[in-house]
């Protein structure tokens, strides 16, 4: 029995006839009307589809919050979508901030100003490629905290943010005269579970804060009966297939509007893979299938921008997602008009209501090349003055209630032969130091955290400098405690690891400007290292601007203050979005931390920026080939054969098998020709239930393409459909049997999986056809 809110009329009307909390006084008082009808939205009893864009104010500089709604207007759109990020406005927890580029109603109103309805997406959990999927990371501090469940402590700040979001932005909604039609609770649960009554609790929260707009929920069309609720309206998200898309909403909500929640006009990058783009002739066909059919359409992104400081997230098991958010969105990273753009607005113009006409994209902003900034200060990231936080083991970050940066770990090994030092876990990159020698890095993308330490002929100081990258934003791997997880081991061949103790933790915060506890000296030469290094620049006239950072390794960089996000010169993004509002006419200063050190301390400002420039020879702990095959003398544990077409399939095993290692071979494809191609592989337990994929890796792949697109083996198990791993198709085109062999951490009982073919229409390649499955302890070898 689902709760009803106090004090307001809550007329749930099943998906017969309306999807609408009714509101306690006349919605008509506010001259608009909002409602949810069997077959269409209604709005003031009329016949309204919804034409939408993504777009996330956290991600805009709130100078431009007005020039990029203009553009969702004169692009053809009539409403857009906003995620709010709980933690952007609760980074310290009961601390909510809604002033300046957080005043989410001033957004709201903006749209409103600007002819645009507003779906509001306030969580908690977002995704997103955002830090956590929105998540604040003060909630792992509680160690036995499970997020996005019924956990207490969980659900208790949950609440109390969604009945926050209320108060600040419920005298929004349309039955208030404001902008907002419709308010989503939580986000895909379906990629994370079952629970009805935990989406309930959400749901209730928001009548709670206020709400009595619609509420509805999402989730991809695979995962549309979980979690389902008739008092939530469903939109599907699909990125291709509409009216496969469609058919299947259909069968869950037989009688309402049929509406995509996200649909994608490309997708996100990350570091090391190449810079994702889509067809804008393909958007607008599927666009048109979905309004063709009396559909309505919210598209992910319209205009993606930027995920500035330390916002970006990353993809499990573990892909870091690059500050550059453009998507390859119709509205660039820049707020430019591009081609993709163009073809969307052509396509909208035939979609008018009678009397609705499209106003011309504003005037781009202004854009400025500035000469090469020479950086002529510099301070060494071990020459800090932090006072440390002292344990007897090492702590995460979490346990020391630093948010996230950098940090310095420290401790005394004692005098002996060489020996291999070994960590529990690092995240999520931790560069070692002996007596202040560089020894090794580890690495959380490959799981390397054990390396060898030279004989020593007195105690030695051994350092690690920590460095973090976001916190995963998608799966059970969001609960992502970053530092070192110990124990810390030493060990000498033949004998019992010794437990390293009496560390030192010196936290160097990276959240705002430049952190206190370090003194910038002239240079007069480039120097190896991590190090702070300062430069200046005048400016005659302010504009946008990109920031090349192609002379230097990886890190973070601050123009007068303000956090531009990350770099690293591995790509595919080569440079940083400087906005105009961040700059001013004089004296200019910038602020590169590098935790490897540049080959040349100088960066200009280009007035274009390089989104897709991969350098994969110049990462600092480059994957080898991975993995050796050692299939020999092992028989397959199961023969197959796929079903053609999109659908996931699950398959059981006839008798549970205990493994760390899971093969799929591939014999042929559904086309006939020489590829294979994986949406996603899901293991089940002894219990049935999906096996967390946090750590997971691939032990080996016989191949993958790197160079024509971004289609590595990772993808297959990084819990995202629109993903796909593929063979090899650019510079070669290996033939069956293709194999795929994921390491899942520990020995696992296995009694099924689940495979999801690329998904697209049916023309795509690579859907496998016949198989085997493989399972034992080492399949594969390093």
């Amino acid at each position: 029995m689902h709760a009803q809110s106090k004090g307001v009329l809550a007329t749930i009307v099943t998906a017969t006839f309306l999807f609408a909390c009714a509101p306690a006084i006349s919605a008509a008082a506010s001259g608009n009307r909002f409602e949810i009808g069997q077959k269409d939205f209604l709005l003031n009893g009329e016949k309204f589809v919804i034409r939408c864009g993504e777009i996330h104010l956290a991600r805009i500089p709130q100078e431009y919050w007005r020039h990029r709604l203009q553009m969702c207007k004169a692009m053809g759109l009539n409403t857009v979508s906003a995620y709010l990020f709980w933690n952007f406005h609760e980074w310290r927890q009961g601390r909510y901030n809604w002033e300046g580029d957080r005043n989410a109603a001033e957004f709201c109103r903006i749209a409103q100003e600007e002819g645009l309805w507003v779906l509001l997406r306030p969580g908690p959990y977002s995704c997103a490629e955002w830090e956590m999927g929105g998540l604040p990371w003060w909630l792992l501090k509680n160690e036995g905290v499970k997020l996005r469940t019924r956990d207490p402590f969980f659900i208790e700040h949950a609440q109390k943010w969604l009945r926050e979001v209320g108060r600040e932005l419920a005298p929004l909604q349309i039955t208030k005269g404001g902008p907002i039609l419709m308010v989503q609770v939580e986000n895909e649960y379906g990629y994370f579970g079952e629970d009805a009554e935990y989406m309930g609790l959400l749901r209730q929260a928001l009548i709670d804060g206020g709400f009595e707009v619609p509420l509805f929920a999402c989730n991809p069309t695979s995962m549309l009966q979980k979690a389902y609720r008739s008092d939530l309206y469903l939109v599907a998200n699909f990125g291709s297939n509409p009216k496969e898309g469609f058919d299947n909403l259909r069968k869950v909500q037989p009688n309402a509007p049929l509406m995509c929640g996200e649909f994608y006009p490309a997708w996100f990058d990350v570091w090391g893979s190449a810079h994702r783009l889509g067809s804008a002739e393909t958007l607008v066909r599927d666009i048109e299938i979905m309004l063709d059919m009396g559909g309505s359409f919210s598209m992910y992104m319209s205009h993606g921008g930027t995920s500035f400081g330390n916002w970006a997230g990353a993809d499990q098991p573990f892909k870091p997602d690059t500050s550059s958010y453009d998507y390859d969105a119709p509205v660039s990273e820049a707020g430019w008009v591009t081609p993709k753009f163009k073809t969307v607005r052509a396509s909208m113009q035939k979609y008018l209501l009678p009397g609705e006409t499209l106003p011309e994209p504003p005037a781009q902003n202004s854009v400025i090349a500035i000469d090469a900034i020479e950086f002529t200060e510099r301070a060494p990231v071990f020459g800090h003055t932090i006072k440390p936080i002292e344990s007897e083991q090492p702590q995460t970050y979490e346990k020391l209630d630093f948010a996230h940066g950098a940090g310095i770990y420290e401790t005394t090994v004692p005098a002996g032969p060489a020996a291999t030092l070994a960590f529990k876990e690092v995240r999520d990159f931790g560069w070692v130091y002996l007596d202040g020698e560089k020894i090794d890095v580890t690495d959380r993308r490959s799981r390397k955290y054990d390396l060898m330490l030279p004989a020593r002929q007195k105690p030695a100081q051994l350092q690690v400098l920590v460095y973090t990258m976001g916190r995963v934003n998608f799966g059970q791997a969001m609960h992502d405690r970053k530092g070192i997880h110990g124990p810390v081991t030493l060990s000498i061949f033949g004998s019992e690891p010794v437990t390293l103790t009496c560390w030192k933790f010196y936290g160097i915060p990276l959240d705002g400007t430049m952190p206190e506890g370090f003194a910038f000296t002239k240079v007069t030469s480039v120097e190896q290292g991590p190090a702070f290094w300062r430069g200046t620049f005048t400016l005659t006239k302010t504009g946008d601007t990109f920031l090349d950072m192609r002379t230097w390794g990886k890190g973070m960089v601050w123009v007068n203050g303000r956090s531009l996000g990350r770099y690293w010169n591995i790509g595919p993004t080569q440079t940083m979005y400087v906005p105009a509002p961040w700059l001013k006419q004089g004296t200019n200063e910038v602020i590169v931390l590098d935790v490897l050190g540049p080959e040349k301390a100088q960066a200009a400002g280009l007035d274009q920026p390089i989104l897709g420039q991969l350098r994969p020879e110049l990462d600092f702990a480059r994957a080898p080939k991975k993995g050796k095959l050692t299939l020999q003398g092992i028989k397959p544990l199961l023969s197959g054969q796929f079903a053609q077409g999109s659908a996931p399939q699950e398959i059981r095993f006839e008798q549970p098998v205990k493994a760390r290692q899971f093969c799929i071979e591939t014999l042929n494809a559904h086309d006939g020709k020489e590829f294979a191609a994986i949406g996603e592989i899901d293991l089940f337990n002894a219990q049935g239930e999906s096996i967390s994929h946090a750590d997971w890796t691939i032990a080996y792949v016989s191949s993958e393409e790197r160079v024509a697109e971004s289609a590595l083996a990772d993808y297959a198990i990084d819990g995202q459909n629109a993903n796909f791993w593929h063979s090899e198709w650019g510079s070669a085109k290996p033939n069956h049997p293709h194999y795929l062999v994921i390491d899942l951490g520990k020995e696992e009982t296995l009694t099924g999986f689940r495979y999801v073919p690329r998904q697209g229409d049916d023309k795509v390649a690579g859907r496998i056809k016949d198989y085997r499955i493989y399972a034992g302890d080492r399949l594969a070898a390093p």
